[in-house]
This record gives C-alpha cells, sequence and structure tokens, in this order.
C-alpha cells in the first residue's frame, strides 16, 4: 500500500466582509490519501459531527469512454451494479442497507464518471464495505440476461420519465446533438436513446466491466465519524485482494469547433417557447472556467443577474432565466436558457439575450457584479459540503480528485475563483460567447418525435438463459457472511433552545460551530391551508411579494443586497406554514438578517411590483400543466378536499384567483397571519444564543405583537368518484396518483404509520417499488408517503407508468394494499423497516438547513420540545400488530381515490374494468371537466 498522508487543518475559516474576502484564509480540509497495491485510492476524512459516514465511489468511466453504437451504456452499467453479486443475491444489498440506516443511498452517471454512495451509521460502515467491494470483485460471477434485461426496463422508463415526459427534456437533449458531432462522446444524452438501451448485449456488459470496473480505475472517499486505521485496514480487507484491470487511456478526443451558427427547432409537449444557447468552453478546473462560472451568475444566476433584471422584471417578456457553464474532461459547455412569457415569440427573446451578451462583451461587468457572483459561487460551495454523504463533502472530494489529483483542492479552487476579475470575465466572454460559435435550440409548442421501438417479441420455445461468465476475481468464502454491525453510537437529536420576545416572537436557537454558516428561517404558522375558499394561492403570492420591496429597499435592491452579501433569500408556502429562509456566512449574517426582518415586516406591495408578480404565476400556472406529475397531485387534491375547500389545490390556486386578487387582498393576508405571536425564528449556525439574542432584539423587538389567528381549513368535500382521468394525448406514460385523506402531524400513530409505510411504499427496497420496478418493469419507481397536516393530510401512491400498464399497475397496488392490511408484516421485514426509520435518524440533521426544518416542524404542529429525543425509542417500540392495524385504519381501498394523467384514449379501458365505477375527468388545472366517454 502506497501512502500519501496530506493533513490539514478541518475548515479552518476566518471569512472576512464580502469586500475583503479575497484576502481572507481559504478553507482547507483535512484528508489522508492512500493508494492500495491494486491502484485503488483510498481518500479519508474524519469529521466527528455526527455519528453517520458517507462512502462515495468514483468510477473514472462514463459516456466519454463508451465505444461507439453504444450510447447510453455507461448509465445503463451504473443500474447493473445495483444487481446480484456473487455473495449478495439481488435486492439483499438494499435491504440490508436501508434497514441499516443507510441514506442517500444511489448512484449517478455523468459524462465522465459513474459514482455509488452510501450514507450510513458509523456502526454499520463495514455492511457498506461489504456491499461495494463485493459489487466491484463479483458482480460478473452471477450477471446473467434476466439481469440484464431487468434493468433495460427500468432505464427505457426511466428515459420516458426523465427526458420524454419531462418539459423541455427533448429540447435540452436536442442542444447537445447540436453542440456535437455524432461522432463525439458528448453527443449523446447520457441516458442513451431507446435503440441504445434496447441494442446492449450481456457480452457487452462482461467486457464494460471487465475493462472499467477495477480498482485501479477507481477511488473511494470515506468521510465521518471514522478512526482512520481501523478504516484503513477495513478497506484493505475488503478490496485489496480484488485484482487490478487492464491500463485505462483516459480519453483523448478532439472537438472541432462551431465555425457557424447552428440552428434547430424541437417541438415538445410544452404551452411556452424556450430558447437554448449552448457553446464550447474549456474543460474542468482549465484556465478560464471560473471567468466563465463567474460570467454565468452575472448573466443569469438569480433576481440580481442582467438577464433577470432586464428580461423577466423590466421587459416582462421572459418566465425564467438560467445560465451555467458545465465542467467537463474533455470540453466544457456554457448554456443559456430563457423560458418565454405567454403570448412571447421565440426570436423576442432571442434577441433580448443577444442583446446582454454583446453588453456584457462590449463593455464588461462592473466590480460589485463580478464581487456578487463570486460571493454566491462560495457561499454555494460551502454548503454544498456541509452535507458528507450524497452531492456533499465526499462526493466534491472524489471530483477534485478526479479532475486535478488533488482531493483537497478546495483551497485552491476559492483562490481560482477569488481571484477573477471583471477584465477576465469580459475577456472570456469575447473568447468563447461569440454568436458565430454557438448552436441555438428552441423549443416550441407541438406533437414530440419519440422514437420508442417495439422490443422484438421472444423467440417462441424453451428460451435458454445465457449462463453467467466466469469471474475475474478467486472465491472468497469468507466474503457470504455478512458483517456484523459495531457497538450502536450513542446520539441525541437537536432539540434546540427557545425564546421569546415580549412581542410574542419565538426563538429556537441550536448552534452548530462546524462551518461558519448560518441558516435561519422565519416561519409564519399559517400557510395554503388559510386561504380564503374565494381566493386558493393567497398565501403563496403574498410569500412571494415579501421579496419584492419593502417601504426602504426595491425589489433589485434586495436582491443586489442578498447576492453581495454572498446569502440566499427565499420565501414559499406549504398547507401550514409561510417561510423566509435565509443563508448566510457567520460573517455577513447581521447584514443578512436585516434584509430578512425588513421583507417579513414592513413589505410594500407595489402595484407595479404585484401586477409583475400577477404574471409570472400564470407563467409558473401555465409550466405547471407541463408537467404531469404535478397535474397528478393538483387533481389529486381537488379530488380529495373539493372546490370549497383551501386544501383542494395547489400552491399556486387557480388563473382566475391570481387574475382577480388586489393588493388590499395581499396586505390583508399579511397583517392577518405575519404577527410575532404567529411566528417563529429558527436559527441553527455558527452563533451562540448571546449573539443571535442581541441581533433578534435589535430587528424585531418593535414588531407590533398581535393574536395569532384562529380557525381552520373546515372539513373535506371531495369527489364521490374513485376514478380521476386527466387527457395527456399520445403520452408514453401515465402519471398514477392513488390517494386518500390519512393522518395529522399530531397523530399518535405517526411512529407505527412512518414504519408500516417504509416496508408498504416509502422506501427503495419497499414492496410497491419492488413489485412495480424491480419484478415487472412497469416504472422508474414507485413511493408512498403520509403528508402530515395540522389537519388530515393526504395518503399518496403516485410514480409513472408505461401507458400499456396502467391498468396492471393499478391492480398490482391495490393487491399490495390488501396484503399489508391482511397479514401482519413477518419479522425481518417489520424489523428492517423499523430500524430504516430510527437509525437514519442522526443523518436526517446532517446540516444547518435540515436541523432548522425539524426545528420548525416542532413550533408549526405544536410537539413538545423533547419530541426528538423521545421519537427514536417510540419507533423502535412499534409492533407488527400496530403496523397492521394502522395499514386497516387508514389504507382502506374503498376510500382510495385513482388519479391517471395519461393518454385517456389507451388508459381509461385498462381502468375502467377494475370496479372503480365511471370516470371523472379534470382538466389540467386539476379542475372538474365532467364525466369520461
Amino acid at each position: 500500500m502506497k501512502l500519501i498522508t496530506l493533513i490539514l487543518p478541518l475548515m479552518l475559516l476566518c471569512p472576512a466582509p464580502p469586500d475583503a474576502r479575497a484576502q481572507a484564509p481559504a478553507p482547507t480540509v483535512a484528508f489522508d490519501k492512500t493508494t492500495l497495491s491494486n491502484g485503488l485510492q483510498l481518500i479519508l476524512v474524519e469529521d466527528k459531527r455526527l455519528p453517520i459516514v458517507a462512502v462515495n465511489i468514483w468510477y473514472h468511466v462514463g459516456p466519454a469512454n463508451e465505444a461507439p453504437g453504444l450510447a447510453g451504456f455507461a448509465h445503463l452499467f451504473e443500474h447493473m451494479m445495483f444487481e446480484a453479486t456473487r455473495h449478495i443475491p439481488r435486492g439483499l444489498a438494499d435491504r440490508l442497507l436501508e434497514g441499516a440506516g443507510a441514506l442517500d443511498s444511489n448512484g449517478s452517471t455523468d459524462y465522465d464518471r459513474t459514482n455509488y454512495y452510501d450514507t450510513v451509521p458509523s456502526n454499520q460502515l463495514e455492511l457498506a464495505l461489504w456491499v461495494h467491494a463485493d459489487r466491484m470483485g463479483y458482480l460478473l460471477d452471477v450477471l446473467d440476461q434476466k439481469a440484464l434485461t431487468t434493468q433495460q426496463d427500468v432505464v427505457r422508463n426511466e428515459r420516458r420519465e426523465t427526458v420524454e415526459g419531462e418539459p423541455y427534456g427533448l429540447v435540452e437533449e436536442a442542444l447537445a446533438h447540436a453542440l456535437f458531432p455524432k461522432d463525439h462522446p458528448y453527443y449523446a444524452s447520457i441516458i442513451g436513446s431507446h435503440a441504445d438501451i434496447q441494442n446492449a448485449r450481456l457480452e457487452d456488459v462482461r467486457e464494460f466491466f471487465t475493462r472499467y470496473y477495477a480498482p485501479n480505475n477507481a477511488s473511494i472517499v470515506i468521510a465521518g465519524d471514522i478512526d482512520k486505521v481501523k478504516t484503513r485496514a477495513l478497506v484493505e480487507r475488503y478490496f485489496g485482494s480484488l485484482k487490478r484491470g487492464p491500463a485505462v487511456m483516459r480519453p483523448s478526443v478532439i472537438t472541432p469547433p462551431i465555425a457557424s451558427e447552428r440552428r434547430v427547432v424541437v417541438h415538445d409537449r410544452v404551452e411556452l417557447p424556450r430558447v437554448f444557447m449552448g457553446w464550447h468552453t474549456p474543460p474542468a478546473y482549465q484556465p478560464g472556467d471560473a471567468e466563465l462560472s463567474v460570467a454565468a451568475v452575472i448573466l443569469g444566476g438569480g433576481k440580481s443577474s442582467r438577464l433577470y433584471k432586464k428580461l423577466v422584471y423590466e421587459q416582462q417578456i421572459a418566465q425564467d432565466v438560467d445560465a451555467a457553464q458545465h465542467s467537463y474532461a474533455l470540453v466544457s459547455t456554457f448554456v443559456i436558457d430563457v423560458t418565454a412569457r405567454s403570448g412571447i415569440e421565440a426570436r423576442e427573446l432571442e434577441a433580448a439575450i443577444d442583446a446582454e451578451l454583446a453588453l456584457l462583451r462590449d463593455e464588461g461587468p462592473s466590480l460589485h457584479e463580478v464581487e456578487r457572483a463570486r460571493n454566491s459561487i462560495e457561499t454555494a460551495l460551502l454548503s454544498s459540503i456541509e452535507k458528507l454523504g450524497g452531492d456533499g463533502l465526499a462526493d466534491q472530494l472524489n471530483q477534485y480528485n478526479q479532475y486535478t489529483g488533488d482531493p483537497g483542492y478546495l483551497a485552491k479552487d476559492l483562490e481560482r475563483l477569488r481571484r477573477v476579475t471583471p477584465a477576465d470575465v469580459q475577456r472570456v466572454v469575447r473568447t468563447y460567447l461569440r454568436q458565430q460559435a454557438r448552436a441555438v435550440v428552441t423549443g416550441l409548442p407541438g406533437k414530440p418525435v419519440i422514437k420508442d421501438p417495439r422490443v422484438p417479441p421472444a423467440p417462441k420455445g424453451k428460451r435458454t438463459a445465457a449462463p453467467a461468465s466466469e469471474g475475474i476475481n478467486a472465491p472468497e468464502p469468507w466474503r457470504a457472511q455478512q458483517p456484523k454491525a459495531g457497538p450502536t453510537p450513542q446520539f441525541t437529536l437537536p432539540r434546540g433552545e427557545s425564546f421569546r420576545l415580549a412581542n410574542g416572537l419565538t426563538v429556537i436557537h441550536h448552534h452548530n460551530p462546524g462551518l461558519p454558516l448560518v441558516s435561519s428561517q422565519l416561519v409564519v404558522r399559517s400557510g395554503s391551508a388559510a386561504n380564503p375558499a374565494s381566493l386558493p394561492g393567497l398565501a403563496g403570492f403574498t410569500a412571494q411579494m415579501l421579496e419584492e420591496g419593502t417601504a426602504t429597499r426595491s425589489a433589485p435592491q434586495i436582491a443586489d443586497e442578498i447576492a453581495q452579501l454572498g446569502a440566499f433569500l427565499d420565501s414559499g408556502t406549504s398547507p401550514d406554514a409561510s417561510t423566509v429562509s435565509l443563508l448566510s456566512l457567520r460573517a455577513t449574517f447581521p447584514q443578512a438578517l436585516d434584509i430578512l426582518a425588513d421583507v417579513v415586516q414592513r413589505p410594500a406591495f407595489p402595484i407595479a411590483e404585484v401586477e409583475r408578480q400577477r404574471a409570472s404565476r400564470i407563467g409558473d400556472l401555465i409550466q405547471q400543466r407541463d408537467e404531469p406529475e404535478s397535474v397528478a397531485a393538483v387533481a389529486a387534491a381537488g379530488a380529495l378536499y373539493g372546490s370549497r375547500h383551501a386544501k383542494g389545490y395547489g400552491q399556486l390556486g387557480t388563473e382566475p384567483a391570481i387574475r382577480s386578487v388586489t393588493r388590499d387582498d395581499l396586505a390583508a393576508f399579511w397583517r392577518r397571519h405575519y404577527v410575532p405571536e404567529n411566528a417563529a425564528l429558527v436559527v441553527s449556525g455558527d452563533i451562540t444564543r448571546a449573539e443571535l439574542k442581541a441581533l433578534v432584539e435589535a430587528r424585531f423587538a418593535a414588531w407590533a405583537g398581535a393574536d395569532a389567528p384562529g380557525g381552520g381549513p373546515g372539513d373535506a368535500a371531495g369527489t364521490d368518484a374513485r376514478l380521476v382521468v386527466v387527457d395527456e394525448p399520445d403520452a408514453g406514460q401515465t402519471a398514477l396518483r392513488i390517494t386518500s385523506i390519512g393522518a395529522a402531524r399530531d397523530t399518535p400513530d405517526f411512529p407505527a404509520l412512518q414504519v408500516m409505510n417504509g416496508a408498504f411504499g416509502g422506501m427503495f427496497s419497499s414492496r410497491l417499488n419492488n413489485n412495480l420496478r424491480e419484478t415487472r418493469g412497469y416504472s422508474y419507481g414507485v413511493y408512498s408517503q403520509f403528508r402530515y397536516d395540522r389537519t388530515p393530510g393526504p395518503f399518496v401512491i403516485a410514480g409513472n407508468v408505461q401507458a400499456k400498464a396502467t391498468g396492471a399497475s393499478v391492480r398490482e397496488v391495490f393487491r399490495e394494499l390488501a396484503a399489508i392490511r391482511d397479514t401482519p408484516l413477518p419479522p425481518a421485514e417489520l424489523a428492517a423497516a423499523r430500524d430504516a426509520q430510527v437509525l437514519s435518524l442522526p443523518g436526517q440533521f446532517d446540516t444547518n438547513a435540515d436541523i432548522g426544518a425539524s426545528l420548525a416542524e416542532l413550533f408549526i404542529y405544536g410537539l413538545p420540545a423533547d419530541y426528538y429525543v423521545r421519537l427514536p425509542g417510540q419507533l423502535a417500540s412499534v409492533t407488527a400488530a400496530q403496523v397492521q392495524a394502522v395499514a386497516r385504519k387508514y389504507l382502506v381501498p374503498e376510500r382510495m381515490k385513482v388519479v391517471a394523467v395519461g393518454d385517456r384514449k389507451r388508459i381509461l379501458p385498462q381502468l375502467q374494468p377494475l370496479g372503480l365505477g365511471v370516470a371523472e375527468v379534470r382538466d389540467s388545472d386539476g379542475q372538474l371537466a365532467g364525466p369520461a366517454k
């Protein structure tokens, strides 16, 4: 084992005010990097904040390595790695990891790499290593045609859902086709086409594994509550004997430049035009990459950006704007995408974008613009590494390791960002973002062209399964034994410390000094459930208006000040709460809190801004109609609660309500509900109680007190129909939602419901997902959940299924409902579902935002301060009898409503024989349209 040890101070941060941040010491991460004799790189980070460990493996292979004719193969193979291995039967790894309390268990594919990751309790690290090592070393031993066929079905369903069924998904795919020639590895979608997926052969899979899935083409980051010496020994035990594979040459591809502008028009199932512009730019971490990231924020990074101010705010011709530098190994892409407002043509958008690009080329940005962009990027980066697993710290170190060879590149990354000047930005915009060097793809409303070939029928007669291939590594019988968990780590979930101001404002504080970040939320205990029946969406409109001007700040001033501080401000609603959230560095939190206090206490509701946001919300509503899942959710709400109930609508409400709401309506809702007695400020991060108390008293003590509003949304009065259909002609999938009214948040049944739902549809290894995805191949994924409101919220079973399998999918769902009601959970399934709930709790408090949201939940629902102290014991004591009892109480098939958004002429004949009665037809806003014909 080759050892390289780099010990740096863990997160040694001394941030300064934004204008001096370039002189502040850059943060660093303490890590050890070692290389095993077989070439596997191991990167260890010790972080004792929580008793959890993130395991993150990168294989240095992606579409950049695909052979001609095998586009999408790297992604298909990512799915294959979750199949059976020599020592772990199919499905067992998912069940064991979830039962051990794993979070963020998944994999993903990007152009240059494929990764696999889990976040587990620290005493279950060995389990995660056992699983990942067996995938690396012993997948080929049992790989067969059945496994390949299963994952081909899953991936094709994924393509239908995430590309063909996603608004503008086909348009974005066409941009890659326009940017690159057909023989370029970045030409095809990462997911591939149906033909690519279906044409993959078992021998291709075996060859791909042998070539790329070897220790010497992988790196593993283990970050969290570890002992480095013991962890290194465990990695050596599980991975050390695996054979080195053939040397992998990094792809050497010349990307031909775009010599003249390329233009494409693509029709999609959307209502608003969208313009995509793309350019070739320098590879990741090469000169120009950071400068273009800054340029992207200046152009399209939020409300302080040029495109937002000009196209959305001033001209009001765009619904949304975005710009991003997508950094890859071979070549990067700079992409601008802008969605039109209703009635605006794409060419008007394009002319406005070109005007802003020309201005940036000719005059360059101001120093303030560059500082705002740098500060925002820096805060976002620090916020991302606050999380250990998933796409957090462990993944970031693996990214640095692959692209720079230095897992500790964070400090250098921030240094290169801080060096960017206005002249640098102007130079890269002039050099790379030229009109003749771009591709322009316009997405227009229309019927999409989708190539989904029929699968050839299986040959008649008995089919002989292809034999499993010979393994690469010698059998080691000890690997068949699942490792035992270590001693259960002790952990007390945060409960927060509370105090109240004289005016009634509750303040909940949690001191978390791990990073110089502070997350805060001003929570008002009134959300969409408080909407008057005549104005659905009023609460959300009011919350949105808080950011659009106060007595002393205009909307652009608020956006600019927040960005200058490197902070992020947002507002929104849920059924029971309205929230203004803030994320900032510790150094700038006082100034950022000034702005939060101002928008909450002194909104001006300017008439001009009301009209701007009215148009924006109508545009949001139009875009919501393009999302089958959103349409299904709104239709289900209407069917469950009825048109006179506040919960019978989505957060946006309806177009008539948006058009009719007045400034006085908005101001009246704010005056009634935004009062300190009805609010809490929840703060988690690097700030002490004394510091926070002084800041809060200075900014909120003068907030005039008033009684908290009372009342509730009333009783549900939904439709009597059990089958609701929304027609989406020619849709290849059906968005299903099977739903009934469930439970309130304060129900004593909560622990049993969580355990029951985990087994039924809440986990990846649940009965629903295993049946409809893994066994039958009907869907990319099906899940269930309870939404616990102050009054009973909905229980939902949801997923997209193949149109041709709509009826069969609903039949299987009802079969699973009957099974969990009729028979108690077997002991092993009960233990896994129960342990998944209990053992995953620490990982749910990974970031300040997570902690703040959990503490806010206590306030919103009136739960006791020690709720999270008692919750683990309550979950751990749930019995099979309790699970069956709550299943019988809440999962009553006769009360379930089936909502199907899809091609009515195809799906109704499948649904009508299921005994659900006459179908009720609703429109794409979820409103009643009549009975089906």
